[in-house]
């Protein structure tokens, strides 16, 4: 197949592209650069323009002759959600509405979408399955609720198939250290720890240590990059092979601590990792915990790489030459 790939010079969309790649298929990206990067499109050609473009678009699928089309292309940071709201609903809702025009023009039907575990908002039951309710607390959450929402209805229409993925924590890399985390400013917890641990920038911050948990730091479904790069190629081929729509959480089933995180570092490192207890952040949950059962099911999906000391043995060996550090 040849995939167009909206935000794929990005962090997951940079995975996907390899996982592409890897089977036969060819991924085309399409990426302003705003926020991903140059050296991460390595498995296929660059068009270097905005989503929002649906003249743009449009070209990118014809000229491409494009079969299908995974989206990536979002702000994700909740606490720039909520002191830049215009921007994240430009981007990650207008962005859709140009795509979905310009899929529409070129008789595009397929589209695997980026979504999130921030769509159930604070969850009434643990593990959250897909029947959870839809109650984002954040700018982001409400953003990515709002484009499922969008694809349901036009959906209905019979012109489109989509499968919403719902990430609970991406993390990792990949593992032959091609690519990996490349956020600026870094906010998810493995790169900063092991920047703590490498001596790069001073102690991290650790939010919240009072929680209602086993060890009173927030619980977390942590999930490898590449394992959801896999659960991208299954959900494509469902849909080209005659699936309906859906919508599936991604995740393990498994909640790991912030603090178990912390230890695991250490581990790989052999590094201790300095950080500083500050207050809680507004609407982070104790726990959230994906329910597999539908990935399983559905997807035939398994993650192969997302226990911890592997997520971050292979972010360390990704993250360590970068900035410098010996990983002996």
């Amino acid at each position: 197949m040849r995939v167009l790939v909206v935000g794929g010079a990005g962090y997951i969309g940079s995975h996907i592209c390899k996982a592409l790649a890897e089977r036969g298929d060819t991924p085309i990206v399409l990426d302003n650069l705003s926020r991903g990067h140059r050296h991460a499109v390595q498995w296929g050609p660059l068009v270097e323009q905005d989503v929002r473009d649906v003249g743009v678009v449009s070209e990118a699928l014809t000229e491409h002759d494009i079969d299908a089309v995974m989206h990536f292309a979002a702000n994700i940071e909740v606490g720039e959600g909520q002191r830049e709201p215009l921007a994240f609903w430009d981007n990650n809702v207008a962005g859709v509405v140009s795509l979905l025009n310009a899929m529409e023009r070129s008789n595009v039907r397929h589209l695997v979408f980026s979504s999130t575990c921030a769509v159930y908002g604070e969850p009434q039951t643990l593990p959250i399955t897909e029947d959870e309710p839809r109650t984002p607390v954040n700018v982001y959450g409400q953003t990515k609720h709002v484009v499922e929402l969008m694809l349901e209805d036009v959906s209905r229409l019979g012109a489109l198939k989509y499968a919403a993925l719902r990430y609970f924590n991406a993390a990792g890399a990949s593992p032959d250290g091609e690519i990996g985390e490349e956020h600026d400013p870094e906010t998810h917890l493995v790169p900063n720890a092991l920047k703590a641990a490498a001596g790069l920038g001073g102690p991290m911050h650790l939010f919240g240590d009072d929680y209602d948990t086993p060890d009173g730091t927030c619980v977390r479904d942590f999930i490898h990059v590449m394992d959801l790069a896999q659960a991208h190629l299954r959900a494509l081929d469902r849909l080209r092979e005659g699936s309906a729509s859906f919508a599936c959480n991604l995740g393990t089933g498994t909640g790991i601590s912030v603090k178990e995180i912390l230890d695991a570092v250490e581990s790989v490192t052999g590094r201790p990792v300095p950080h500083t207890i500050s207050p809680r952040r507004a609407g982070d949950a104790a726990q959230l915990v994906s329910d597999t059962r539908l990935a399983r099911d559905l997807l035939d999906f398994t993650p192969a790489y997302s226990d911890a000391r592997t997520i971050i043995e292979h972010a360390w060996a990704f993250h360590a030459p970068r900035w410098g550090v010996s990983r002996d």
